[in-house]
């Protein structure tokens, strides 16, 4: 019982006994004492009137009416008629207007409630348009759903959804018979309930075909009820326990649930259940848990499609990358990538490393600018062309120059696409960089990249002085390469500018100078000294995609390569097969003698021949051998079908069918022809 209650029914006792103690008490003979009784009598109905219920109000006053005829009537009867009459008229008339004033103070007080209950759901159906979607998530709306609803609107609320929809896929089609199985998501309770109330989120939950929430979510409207026990309490959430249930049993709990519907499609399921208090649901009720359920189901919704949109622009960015690093004898690699937190914000970063010619190896890291599906798509176009740009052995001033040149259409055919994309990829940055473990060198060149970080075998780390040029897509200006030697141990560190911008611990440390101690420590692994750099340079998610790629610099030695000059002499072509022949066995590689022989042979012939002076054979020892014949003239040899009647034109054919692969890398001082064979 609530203490307005019980105050209005103390002030109801109180004013019986008034009355009883006036009609019993000794009434006084003089003209004054029956003024004062007839005063007295009649302050009980004006104090009734006031401050009790219409049916309460009508008890004092017939009992005061009956006190004050008995009195009056019967008992005084030697007093004067005429003050008899006075007293019983005033007494009347008190009681009527008492009455009157009741029934006007009571239909305002009704009207001011009306008027506070509207306020209040209006209220509630603001905040539930404010609160409940303030992020993408699909189980925190879901909260937020339940939150708002307790206690202001209900004593227990609990939402549950199918689990494709907490996955971003589409809601599965109800069954046609059978229970219907939604997961809780989120639960809201008051007055002391534990989780054994609704159970705790995460748990699945079957609601009968039979029963009241079951029946809405077939029909798809929501749906009032009183939930009596037994049946009538089928597919409810459970009843409070414990002291909240003795403290609650005497009032009749009711129900409303509430199908979450968007876009025609059912998502889940919201129900409200009101126990703790006197008043059940009303039709005004079930009209604001609708619209509130209807606003919910739409940032459900929008919640499940970031999520699916979410998940397949990250997978079309794994798709893009590569899945691993190649195993090469020039470095030892480890990369890491952190796609950012949200769709909006999801660029384009990508690395590579690229197996080139000569044991070399191209180290690529580059960042589309802008973000969302159309900068993933477009990372992987520029991929796919500093690939296929490396395959023919570019400088890498002259890889982003044509890269550049590659970027205009793809600008172009962005912005006719998508005119309204204003999220969409503007331009790009770059660094590209090769190096080359025979000459312990590294050729590097950037287009509006950060400069990379090399580290020393001794400890000391330094940002590499590498010119920035202006962000690929913005045509016209030069890039200029810078070529700096790298001791065998370096380590060589390419990254995005998100490492640089990301959110981190306030320690009053430049994040350049952060990046580099970081770096510089020691590290059991590669794939360590990542995690150590993501520790110590992030402080939560990131706020834009990060890519980081490491690259730990070997050489080959002496011992693995061999140069021959060769005299411009066809006659110097059994000297080179010699040459060959000797080296080989000097690496325990006799066996390989004859293919290797063969392809030397071939392209030492087509230098002389078609070349021109000097001429040079290296052999490189690997995982195979690699022939490389370099030369000063810049034409290049192409291999082509030669018909059965010519004697010449094989010998490229041959090479291809030899070896792993070959082809033609362009020098300042000419050309050369190389070849790896597998062993």
């Amino acid at each position: 019982m609530s203490s307005v209650r019980r105050g209005k029914m103390g002030v109801f006792v109180v004013l019986l006994v008034f009355v009883a103690l006036l009609s019993f008490a000794q009434v006084p003979t003089s003209h004054d004492g029956v003024i004062r009784l007839g005063g007295f009598s009649v302050l009980a109905p004006l104090v009734a009137s006031a401050l009790l219920s219409f049916r309460q109000t009508l008890v004092i006053c017939g009992a005061t009416m009956v006190g004050i005829l008995v009195v009056y009537g019967g008992v005084s009867a030697h007093l004067p008629a005429v003050q008899r009459i006075v007293t019983i008229t005033l007494v009347t008339a008190a009681t009527a207007i008492s009455v009157v004033v009741c029934r006007i103070r009571l239909e305002r007080e009704e009207r001011i409630t009306r008027l506070m209950f509207a306020r209040d759901r209006l209220t509630l159906l603001t905040d539930a348009g404010v609160r409940v979607g303030s992020t993408l998530d699909t189980a925190r709306t879901a909260q937020e759903l339940a939150d708002v609803a307790v206690p202001r609107f209900a004593d227990l609320a609990v939402v549950d959804l199918f689990d494709t929809v907490l996955h971003g896929d589409e809601p599965p089609p109800l069954p046609a018979s059978g229970p219907i199985t939604l997961r809780r998501v989120a639960r809201g309770a008051a007055g002391g309930r534990g989780p054994e109330t609704a159970g705790e989120p995460g748990g699945l939950h079957a609601y009968p075909p039979d029963s009241v929430p079951g029946r809405s979510l077939a029909l798809g409207r929501a749906t009032r009820a009183r939930i009596d026990g037994g049946s009538g309490a089928a597919g409810w959430p459970g009843p409070a326990t414990g002291p909240a249930a003795r403290a609650h049993r005497h009032h009749a709990a009711s129900g409303i649930a509430v199908p979450l519907r968007a876009r025609g499609v059912t998502l889940g399921l919201a129900v409200f259940v009101r126990d703790a208090r006197a008043e059940p649901f009303d039709d005004d009720d079930l009209l604001l848990a609708e619209e509130i359920g209807a606003r919910a189901a739409v940032c459900v919704d929008n919640a499940r499609r970031y999520s699916r949109e979410h998940r397949t622009s990250l997978k079309l960015q794994q798709s893009l990358l590569p899945k691993r690093l190649p195993e090469l004898a020039a470095v030892e690699t480890a990369s890491r990538y952190l796609p950012a937190g949200s769709v909006s914000e999801m660029g384009g970063d990508w690395f590579d490393v690229i197996r080139l010619s000569g044991s070399r190896v191209g180290l690529v890291v580059g960042d589309v600018l802008g973000h969302g599906l159309q900068a993933s798509a477009t990372m992987g176009r520029l991929r796919s062309a500093v690939r296929t740009l490396a395959d023919m052995d570019l400088s890498p001033d002259e890889l982003l120059t044509h890269l550049d040149d590659v970027l205009g259409p793809l600008r172009a055919e962005s912005d006719e696409g998508d005119e309204g994309d204003t999220a969409g990829a503007t331009g790009a940055t770059c660094l590209y960089a090769v190096y080359d473990p025979v000459a312990l060198t590294c050729t590097l060149a950037r287009a509006g990249h950060p400069a990379p970080v090399l580290v020393l075998p001794d400890g000391g780390a330094a940002f590499v002085d590498v010119p920035e040029g202006p962000p690929l897509g913005v045509g016209g200006l030069p890039f200029e390469a810078t070529e700096v030697r790298i001791p065998e141990g370096s380590l060589l560190a390419l990254f995005t500018n998100g490492l640089l911008s990301a959110p981190r611990r306030d320690d009053g440390r430049d994040p350049r100078d952060a990046l580099r101690s970081a770096l510089a420590a020691p590290r059991a692994s590669l794939d360590a000294t990542c995690e150590a750099v993501l520790a110590a340079m992030l402080d939560g998610g990131p706020a834009d995609d990060i890519a980081l790629l490491l690259a730990r610099t070997h050489a080959l030695g002496a011992g693995q390569v061999a140069t021959w000059d060769v005299p411009a002499d066809p006659r110097a072509v059994g000297g080179a097969r010699e040459f060959a022949t000797g080296q080989l066995e000097t690496w325990g590689l006799a066996d390989a003698a004859f293919t290797i022989e063969l392809v030397v042979s071939e392209l030492v012939t087509n230098a002389i021949r078609y070349g021109s002076g000097p001429i040079q054979l290296r052999l490189i020892r690997e995982d195979g051998v690699i022939c490389e014949v370099s030369d000063r003239s810049s034409v290049s040899p192409h291999l082509r079908r030669a018909r059965s009647d010519e004697e010449n034109g094989r010998g490229l054919f041959i090479i291809a069918q030899l070896t792993e692969r070959w082809g033609t890398r362009y020098t300042r001082a000419g050309k050369t022809i190389w070849a790896e064979i597998p062993l």
